[in-house]
């Protein structure tokens, strides 16, 4: 150790060291994690599992309830995904390019969601879903999954479509494009940045969502989130890993495919006030 010192120097040392830390602390569960889902000997103080194996991969890829968990999950949040891209697009556009009375206060009213404890807020759904017969219903989760997805779908979009500027779509119209084929051709593409990232969000959203599904959704739809914490109360160090694992899986996978979409100057643009 005093000999790195001396090589790298006193600045460069402790940027070593902070580096070195910051890793352990960010990617250190995230190894453990991984490290005792193929445990089968793994017991207090052993720093590393004694022995590895597939058993308890097996024992969730053999329980019905929980592979169907993780489609129920999927299929979720590619609904939620496209509904809220149908719904929350033409809003977003509406606040980024008209002044209207109280357009401030409209945007600022997606943030609400996320401005009080979810609970609460899902109690008080419950209490209204009851009175719908939605209870239980995927049409239920649905809802709950897109209010608490509003404000990416709204505000990076939004910021997105405000940095198209008006003269590149007054340019097409006057060459004789429709409304329609402006925003598609033109517009479109020019935000598609942020919408790309808005959509990737809500996804991740929807895939993690476990409370207000729980709520909501019981008895009839059960999802992955929901069906983790009855799995970790059963066997916390092991099977619980895996679930977590495979709820992972997705995320990373669309974390890639969309890395480059996924820059500060990108969503720094979205969320342009």
């Amino acid at each position: 150790m005093k000999g790195l010192y001396y090589t790298l120097g006193k600045k460069r040392f402790w940027e070593y060291i902070l580096m070195v830390v910051f890793l352990l602390f960010f990617y250190g569960p995230i190894v453990n994690m991984f490290l005792i889902s193929f445990a089968e000997d793994y017991q207090f103080p052993d720093i590393v599992p004694k022995t590895y194996g597939l058993k308890w991969w097996k024992y969730i890829l053999a329980r019905k309830s929980l592979v169907t968990s993780i489609f129920t999950s999927l299929e979720l949040a590619v609904v939620v995904t496209l509904i809220s891209l149908l719904v929350c697009l033409p809003a977003a556009y509406a606040i980024a390019r008209y002044q209207f009375k109280g357009r401030s206060l409209v945007r600022l009213s997606f943030l609400l969601t996320n401005a009080f404890p979810k609970m609460g807020i899902y109690t008080a759904m419950a209490v209204v879903f009851y009175k719908l017969n939605l209870i239980g219903t995927w049409l239920g989760v649905i809802l709950v999954h897109i209010v608490n997805t509003m404000m990416f779908m709204v505000w990076i979009p939004s910021g997105a479509f405000r940095n198209v500027h008006r003269q590149q779509e007054e340019s097409a119209r006057d060459l004789g494009a429709t409304p329609l084929q402006t925003f598609l051709h033109i517009t479109m593409p020019m935000a598609w940045p942020g919408i790309v990232v808005a959509a990737l969000y809500t996804f991740l959203g929807s895939m993690e969502e476990a409370q207000g599904t729980l709520l909501i959704g019981l008895p009839n739809v059960r999802t992955m989130p929901g069906e983790l914490y009855g799995v970790i109360m059963s066997y916390p160090d092991t099977a619980g890993a895996v679930f977590t694992i495979i709820l992972l899986i997705p995320s990373i996978i669309l974390l890639i495919v969309f890395r480059k979409y996924l820059s500060a100057d990108t969503l720094s643009k979205g969320l342009k006030l």
